[in-house]
């Protein structure tokens, strides 16, 4: 058996799929398998997974659509690994990942899941900023109002810790790993590595998308509060989403999305030339492959 299992879900990501499954597959840390979980592709997902010919690929496959939930929890039940890792299919893994994951989930058994800080990077493949970021369980879940800064494709944590919780559904569209932790968080331990190991996709922000997002997480957080009489929590969630809509707005401006990528530090010219390079070898690794589609980016090559 494996020790990582990786659920990386996709529906119709064929032009970011094969450069994401290409950093699962370089890392340092191999002794892992890949689960692809196919929500009723109609594009070319699923041609793309299977050419990697890779024996730690396994593309679970019936072509209905179902929901992004629903289909981790396929995944969850499917996973062989002593450990779970969750992994987008727009999203780049830097190459040791795993094995700094692994290693200090081996060495600390209290923890239940463990993240890593994340580089965002657009569309055309340039790094913009760093996230925001939250070391150990105290500092993640002392406002559990405003959310818990673990991002979500950055996941790695025990296979027993994701069945007991699982994911909801019907899901809460856009905070099902929010709501997730919301359960979990009084009986978990959380961590986040201070290394940088992901990169993240962020591009324009759709108002409206962000706003069925505050919705559907504020509903989660009043049936959780209110079912363990925290009412303090209950009425500073209410008001955090409701100061949370100016600065959405000023999200969907240039000036808004450079503030909002710079929120987590500025990026040091030694970080963005890993993330340049790993971009660089990522490219010349799919060549090998022939594979043409899946790399996801604007910019026929990464910046040098």
């Amino acid at each position: 058996m494996p020790e990582v299992s990786v659920l990386l879900p996709v529906r119709d990501g064929a032009r970011t799929l094969a450069l994401a499954m290409m950093s699962v597959l370089e890392q340092s840390f191999g002794d892992f398998e890949l689960l692809v979980l196919d929500d009723g592709s109609v594009d070319a997902s699923p041609d793309i997974a299977l050419r990697f010919g890779d024996p730690r690929v396994r593309l679970l496959r019936d072509g209905t659509k179902q929901s992004l939930a629903a289909r981790l929890n396929q995944g969850i039940d499917a996973a062989a690994g002593r450990y779970i890792a969750r992994m987008d299919a727009d999203d780049v893994c830097f190459p040791d990942r795993f094995a700094r994951q692994v290693a200090r989930l081996n060495a600390e058994s209290s923890l239940d899941l463990l993240a890593c800080r994340a580089l965002i990077f657009d569309d055309s493949g340039a790094a913009t900023g760093l996230f925001p970021y939250r070391p150990n369980h105290e500092a993640l879940c002392a406002q559990p109002w405003n959310g818990f800064y673990l991002v979500h494709p950055s996941w790695m944590g025990r296979a027993g810790w994701f069945r007991r919780y699982r994911y909801q559904t019907p899901e809460l569209v856009r905070a099902q790993d929010q709501e997730m932790l919301l359960r979990a968080y009084p009986d978990s331990r959380f961590a986040v590595l201070d290394e940088i190991l992901l990169g993240y996709r962020m591009g324009p922000i759709a108002l409206s998308n962000t706003l069925l997002t505050r919705r559907c997480l504020l509903a989660a957080q009043i049936t959780r509060f209110t079912r363990r009489r925290q009412w303090r929590n209950l009425s500073l969630a209410v008001l955090a989403t409701g100061l949370k809509l100016p600065r959405d707005l000023l999200f969907t401006t240039t000036a808004g999305r450079r503030w909002r990528d710079r929120r987590g530090g500025k990026i040091s010219p030694e970080i963005e030339q890993s993330w340049n390079a790993l971009l660089s070898y990522l490219y010349r690794r799919l060549d090998e492959l022939q594979l043409t589609h899946g790399r996801g980016l604007t910019a026929p090559r990464p910046p040098k």
